[in-house]
């Protein structure tokens, strides 16, 4: 499993806005080269983490980004989730396999999701997916900042 550059960029900013926490705003053009990623690419991933009330925003001349909440308060699981479609590691997970699993030697078996999955394999995703949320959860944005 590989995490996107969302996930990255998106954690290095959100790091980037809790080492900067109760300063003000941070300017997204001044985040983007402090963290080395686009103005154009950084925008989207905020829009996401504002959607999410992770990130709160001020308009104007002075405008710029920050926190909406302490960075004790935001774990990185949260951040994750957003950048990465809740870290859903296998349709079964989310019920987005419409009721066939294809998990199980290629073919589609009866599956009714996490509840009432046949596939032999759901058990090795489920506890996969528990062990990574559980990880991330137990990380907030200040431990990292703090380090």
């Amino acid at each position: 499993m590989k995490l996107s550059s969302k996930a990255r960029y998106g954690l290095k900013a959100m790091c980037y806005m809790a080492e900067n926490y109760g300063k003000g705003v941070v300017s997204l053009p001044f985040m983007a080269e402090s963290i080395g990623v686009s103005e154009k690419y950084l925008e989207q991933l905020i829009s996401a983490l504002r959607k999410a009330g992770l990130v709160d925003a001020n308009r104007g001349a002075n405008g710029g980004y920050f926190l909406a909440k302490e960075p004790v308060n935001i774990s990185v699981g949260e951040i994750m989730r957003v950048l990465e479609d809740g870290l859903v590691i296998i349709d079964c997970l989310s019920g987005e396999c419409g009721g066939q699993c294809k998990c199980q030697t290629g073919g589609a078996e009866d599956c009714g999701g996490e509840d009432k999955c046949n596939c032999q394999t759901f058990n090795v995703w489920n506890r996969l997916y528990n062990a990574i949320n559980d990880c991330l959860d137990s990380m907030s944005l200040a431990s990292l900042i703090n380090q």
